[in-house]
């Protein structure tokens, strides 16, 4: 079909931008087996520079995905984070040490490795599980967009209200410009010290025969940066204003005689500004230094023309004076003026939603922009997916608005304070109440590490999360309230925080006695598990319980259609594994038989000790009672549901917990 000869398709949801928060979204389209498209109005992808910093949560997402690996092999390890501060002389000098992030937190730790391999293992991961019908289409550009409205709240198989005309871009036109005067590449086109060339694009493009389509599609995600096209379109706003801080950024191989060239570091001067260090791959260091004599003019922009790598590099070699510093090789630079704004809206009519800088910008010190895009993207990826199956309510999707913005306004809070604290003179001593306190510095990065790695995420009660307590007060304000309120019994596992991801700790599985993280038991792949903690599989009176909840989960007309399809079950119990036995000690629904391929021996687990990795004494970890046990239910994103007894009134508010998400 086709209107004025202009070609006419239909998928269900198109995707702009395909930077990490696009691509991100495009892995769950491709995993839950969406018809998705990604349109991107760049030429190319990323090949150097932009972001670098995977934070904790980030990599456990990578491994939920199956990509981890690559990226922890090609990276750099951040260990150790080091002050550097002016003694009574003026003269920098190292003040304190601390770890990168603190210990014990998980499995992985913070690394650095540039966007495009980031992108890259994306798109790998894309055309595997989508088989190739998802591909990134890159020089393609939004024209318009229209919203039928009469159509939003039909969720009918062929309900389509969003109409897009986009743009086929010509090879110069896709290709964005670069400095005057610079060989180097570089990202200020990218930068927010930058116009936006979108409108400038279409303008050009226009009246070019056989360049344009119209697609219709169920759904649209706006994943297109600060300058965002999309949501332009929808009339919402970026809420804060820009700082006088300008900073430029520097990806070379320093040739310095700086002794922490290779640590992390936050370099605070007595009256050159600051600067931090960021160890990269491939002996690379990524350098963000405070440009102190470039100020804002008039308009509260800085003149980019002033800032060069030249300019950047001066203004480096006076903050990390009296160490030299210099380079042969710069592999990308930028600059950029600090701004912490955050968006009104996430999205309209639960039909268009906004991801990533389209609804929050902050400083990139505090290693968040990236890891914090891609958490937009994962948390709505799979509501948008089990949405468009008709698996889930439709309803969940106004989730992602309540959850991730009090998440970004909770962000730009910390980035304020951070990033304060780093761009602020020193103070010269306790009377000096202009200067920033270095304590006060090493307090507020200690503090922010568990924010920073992603892991204090915690989303606020709706029909996701069955937490006591008035939902649009522990969002943003949005109602997202649960029709038939079930609240959990938090004190059952007081570890496993409802609102917040599943931790992980060593568990053993029983039939083939492997020491497994139990996180990784619950890959991205759509569906909710529900784990049972079965506690002492030996006391008579446990296993009566155990078996009751079994018999009633695989009799629930709500739940039993589902186990083996949107639902997963998994199993911990606190036995002695050599004393137990899977196929005795277990009803059937716990590890069900396939005629093609046997018993399921990869859904039960013991806390017990490991021949080769120690005892991960689970129970106690997640704070789970070794006898009683309890039930969690974790969301297709890992975080956790709710909490119940593992008993008949629990079984109850588990089915009651689903009949509020599941059609």
């Amino acid at each position: 079909m086709a209107i004025d000869n202009i070609p006419e398709s239909q998928c269900d949801v198109l995707i702009v931008g395909a930077g990490p928060a696009g691509l991100m979204m495009a892995t769950w389209m491709a995993h839950c087996g969406i018809k998705a498209r990604i349109v991107d109005k760049r030429g190319t992808k990323i090949f150097a520079g932009q972001a670098d910093g995977l934070q904790i949560r980030s990599l456990e997402i990578f491994d939920s995905f199956g990509f981890a690996d690559r990226a922890w092999k090609e990276a750099n390890h951040m260990i150790e984070f080091c002050m550097w501060n002016p003694g009574s002389d003026g003269v920098i000098r190292r003040s304190d040490r601390v770890p990168d992030v603190p210990v014990g937190l998980s499995r992985f730790i913070e690394i650095v490795l540039h966007q495009g391999r980031i992108e890259r293992f994306f798109l790998d991961n894309i055309k595997k599980y989508s088989k190739d019908a998802i591909r990134v289409e890159r020089g393609v550009l939004p024209e318009s967009l229209t919203v039928d409205a009469s159509k939003c709240d039909d969720h009918s198989p062929d309900s389509y209200p969003l109409t897009v005309k986009l743009r086929h871009l010509t090879e110069e036109e896709a290709t964005p410009a670069q400095s005057n005067g610079s060989t180097i590449q570089d990202g200020l086109f990218r930068s927010n010290l930058a116009d936006d060339d979108t409108d400038d694009l279409i303008r050009v493009s226009q009246g070019k025969e056989g360049t344009s389509e119209i697609v219709k599609a169920k759904y649209m995600v706006g994943c297109d940066g600060a300058h965002s096209w999309t949501r332009r379109q929808l009339g919402f706003e970026l809420e804060g204003e820009p700082t006088d801080y300008i900073w430029g950024v520097l990806d070379i191989i320093p040739i310095t005689t700086f002794p922490d060239i290779r640590m992390r570091c936050a370099v605070h001067s007595a009256e050159s500004g600051s600067l931090m260090v960021i160890p990269r791959e491939n002996k690379l260091v990524r350098l963000y230094i405070q440009l102190t004599e470039i100020k804002p003019d008039a308009s509260g922009r800085a003149d980019r023309s002033q800032i060069t790598p030249e300019t950047i590099l001066k203004a480096a070699q006076k903050i990390i004076s009296p160490y030299t510093l210099t380079y042969e090789y710069c592999d990308w630079w930028t600059a950029y003026q600090i701004g912490q704004r955050v968006g009104t809206n996430f999205d309209h009519k639960s039909r268009v939603f906004l991801a990533g800088d389209a609804v929050h910008t902050h400083s990139p010190k505090a290693g968040q922009g990236m890891n914090v895009s891609m958490q937009d993207s994962f948390n709505l990826g799979w509501k948008l997916g089990l949405v468009v199956k008709g698996i889930a309510q439709p309803s969940i999707l106004k989730t992602y608005q309540s959850e991730r913005r009090r998440i970004a306004q909770d962000l730009i809070a910390f980035d304020h304070k951070f990033s304060r604290l780093f761009s602020g003179k020193p103070a010269k001593d306790i009377m000096d109440a202009e200067g920033v306190s270095m304590t006060e510095f090493k307090q507020a990065f200690l503090k922010g590490n568990l924010f920073a790695a992603g892991l204090s995420i915690d989303y606020g009660t709706s029909m996701l999360v069955a937490k006591p307590g008035d939902a649009a007060e522990q969002g943003d304000g949005t109602d997202v309230s649960a029709t038939t309120p079930v609240v959990g019994n938090q004190h059952l596992a007081t570890n496993i925080k409802m609102g917040m991801r599943f931790p992980s700790f060593r568990v053993l599985n029983q039939a083939s006695a492997k020491s497994v993280e139990f996180q990784t038991r619950l890959p991205s792949d759509g569906r909710f598990r529900l784990i049972l903690f079965a506690g002492n599989p030996f006391s008579s009176a446990q296993k009566a319980r155990l078996e009751a909840f079994c018999a009633a989960l695989a009799a629930s007309e709500r739940l039993a259609p589902h186990v083996y399809r949107n639902i997963d079950v998994l199993t911990c119990h606190s036995g002695k594994r050599v004393e137990t036995e899977l196929l005795r000690d277990f009803p059937e629904v716990l590890r069900p038989f396939d005629s093609k391929t046997g018993w399921d021996y990869e859904s039960v687990y013991v806390d017990d000790q490991s021949y080769h990795n120690g005892f991960g004494d689970a129970y106690a970890n997640y704070g789970v009672d070794r006898e009683m046990g309890c039930v969690v239910v974790t969301r297709p994103d890992q975080y956790v549901g709710l909490v119940a007894a593992l008993d008949e009134g629990g079984f109850g508010d588990v089915e009651g917990y689903f009949d509020g998400v599941l059609v």
